[in-house]
C-alpha cells in the first residue's frame, strides 16, 4: 500500500486517475471526516476522474494512516536540530504535533509539498471541510476551487458541548473489535448519519474505520472540532475565504444541519450554497447523481 511520510507520520494515500489525450489534468484532493477514511470518497473520485487526477488520503490517526510520529523519523529530526544548534522545521512539527484542526491543515500543506503539488482543487467533508477551510485561508495560493460538503457554523452552548464531549469520550473508549460481528450493528451505527440507505459494504466500511481510528486522534479531534474556540473561529474563517467555494448540505443532516451551512455561505460572496434534497450527512453517497450534477456545474466541467 502507498504511504508517504508527512511530518514524521506515515500517511496512507492513493491516486484515482484515467488516461488523458489532452495531457496533464488538474488534481483534486479529497479529505474525509471524523473517524472515517478516504475510502468513502472513491465513488465520487472515480466519477470525476475523467476531468481530474484524484488524490485521496487518510488524515493523521484515521484509516490506514498512523496517529503518531515514527520513532526513527522523530529521532532524525531531533538529531538534525542538535547538529544545527537550532530546531528544524521538522523537529518543531514533531514536538508540537497536536489534534488542532490547524495542525491538520499544515499536514495537508506538507503532504502536497512531498508530492510536489503546487495548486489543487479540494473536495472535503464534515470535519475534513473545516480542515479544508483553514487550509485555504492559510495557503490560498494553493487552491483553485473548493467543495465543502456538510460543513457550517454553530453557536457555542456550554451545557450541550460538555454533554457531547462526555458522550463522545465514552463512544471512543468503548470500541471492541467484536462489535462489527453483531448482526445489523452497521445499520444502527449509520442510522443517525443517513436519510437514504447505502450498500451494506459501505456501512460496514464506516464501522471498521471507526473501530480502527487512533484513540488519541479520535478523542482529540472531538474536542478541537466541536469547541468554544471552533464556534468563534469558523465564522471568521468562512468570511475570509478567497477562492470560489461550493458548500453542499444534506436536507436532513442531523450532524451539521443544512441551516448551519446556509449561514456559513451567507458570510461570503465567494461561497455558493446548495442543498441536496432527501439526504443527510453523506449526500455524495445517498444521492450520488444529484451531488455530481451540482459539483460539475460549480466546477464548470
Amino acid at each position: 500500500m502507498p504511504y508517504i511520510n508527512v511530518r514524521a507520520v506515515e500517511h496512507y494515500y492513493e491516486w484515482i486517475k484515467k488516461p488523458s489525450d489532452t495531457g496533464g489534468k488538474p488534481v483534486m484532493v479529497f479529505i474525509h471526516g471524523w473517524a472515517g477514511s478516504c475510502g468513502y470518497w472513491q465513488g465520487t473520485a472515480h466519477a470525476l476522474s475523467e476531468q481530474f487526477d484524484c488524490l485521496l488520503y487518510d488524515l493523521r490517526g484515521f484509516g490506514r494512516s498512523r496517529g503518531k510520529p515514527t520513532v526513527a523519523k522523530a529521532s532524525e529530526a531531533v538529531v538534525e536540530s542538535i547538529e544545527l544548534q537550532s530546531p528544524s522545521a521538522e523537529s518543531l512539527a514533531i514536538q508540537e504535533l497536536t489534534y488542532e484542526l490547524e495542525e491538520y491543515a499544515d499536514d495537508l500543506a506538507a503532504f502536497l509539498d512531498k508530492l510536489q503539488l503546487q495548486r489543487v482543487y479540494i473536495n472535503a467533508h464534515s470535519m475534513g471541510a473545516s480542515i479544508a477551510t483553514l487550509f485555504i485561508n492559510r495557503y490560498p495560493q494553493r487552491v483553485e476551487r473548493a467543495i465543502l460538503t456538510c460543513s457550517g457554523i454553530f453557536e457555542y452552548d456550554e451545557k450541550a458541548f460538555t454533554a457531547f464531549h462526555k458522550f463522545g469520550g465514552y463512544v471512543v473508549k468503548f470500541r471492541p473489535k467484536w462489535l462489527e460481528k453483531i448482526p445489523f450493528v452497521d445499520r444502527m451505527f449509520m442510522a443517525r448519519f443517513l436519510r437514504r440507505s447505502i450498500p451494506a459494504a459501505e456501512r460496514q466500511a464506516f464501522l471498521q474505520d471507526f473501530l480502527i481510528a487512533d484513540y488519541d486522534a479520535a478523542l482529540g479531534t472531538i474536542f478541537t472540532s466541536v469547541s468554544k474556540a471552533a464556534a468563534e473561529l469558523m465564522p471568521e474563517e468562512f468570511a475570509q475565504l478567497s477562492v470560489p467555494t461550493l458548500l453542499v448540505a444534506g436536507e436532513y443532516d442531523k450532524i451539521i444541519p443544512a441551516e448551519m451551512g446556509r449561514q456559513a455561505a451567507a458570510l461570503n460572496d465567494k461561497v455558493e450554497f446548495v442543498m441536496i434534497p432527501n439526504t443527510a450527512h453523506f449526500p455524495m453517497l445517498e444521492d450520488a447523481a444529484t451531488y455530481l450534477i451540482r459539483v460539475r456545474e460549480f466546477l464548470q466541467y
